[in-house]
């Protein structure tokens, strides 16, 4: 996409999505996880902001009956409330529309960042300490899990960081501690259920740890 406006990349990058979701059930991934816009994007101008929100709205809309035909459930992370109304109304509306399905579980990030979700997690837990309602032992790292954005998702296995870079990204810090990387150098809009599937086969050969040994 080098020499294209921006947009035309988001564009593209949105259509992949839908590949890469049809692809999932059968390389045997049961919960995606996909990064659209994070907390500090909204440093970029003003023009790729509202392209950007304008192309969430969009794939949404467009989206939903697939969603629904195919038994994905949608989901959203990330603090909603610097999103227009507009936007707003189609997470709840496609989040309740899918509820009930559990082929694919699709979540994505808008206006996520996770130093901002833990920051937002750490003031819930704060109030109720203030107020009475939770003693400061009581303060688990199960009690901190469940108040962050994901608190009804697993933790992820596998975290696939695309176009070269090498850097997490404020990606899910707290809930990716024990998951695999995979860097790869193809941009996301080239990203096909090809890669998907060669990594997800390089992650199943790897063996996890969890800050253990393996048994002799």
């Amino acid at each position: 996409m080098r020499g294209r406006p921006r947009l035309f990349g988001h564009h593209a990058g949105a259509k992949r999505v839908r590949e890469i979701v049809e692809a999932c059930p059968s390389a045997g991934v049961k919960f995606l996880t996909i990064f659209a816009f994070s907390t500090e994007n909204w440093k970029r101008t003003t023009e790729e902001v509202l392209g950007l929100m304008a192309i969430f709205s969009r794939y949404i809309e467009r989206e939903a009956d697939r969603m629904a035909a195919e038994s994905v459930r949608m989901r959203f992370i990330g603090d909603r409330s610097m999103l227009n109304p507009r936007l707003k109304r189609l997470q709840t509306s496609i989040e309740q529309r899918t509820s009930t399905y559990s082929r694919l579980n699709l979540t994505v990030g808008i206006n996520y960042g996770g130093r901002d979700e833990i920051t937002r997690a750490t003031r819930d837990i704060a109030r109720a300490v203030a107020e009475g309602r939770l003693k400061p032992e009581q303060i688990t790292d199960e009690l901190i899990s469940q108040h962050l954005d994901t608190a009804d998702l697993p933790d992820p296995d596998l975290v696939i960081r695309t176009s070269g870079e090498t850097r997490t990204s404020n990606f899910l810090p707290w809930q990716a501690a024990y998951a695999e990387y995979e860097f790869t150098e193809t941009l996301w809009p080239d990203f096909t259920a090809e890669h998907l599937a060669d990594i997800v086969a390089r992650f199943a050969r790897r063996e996890r740890r969890f800050g253990g040994v393996l048994p002799a």
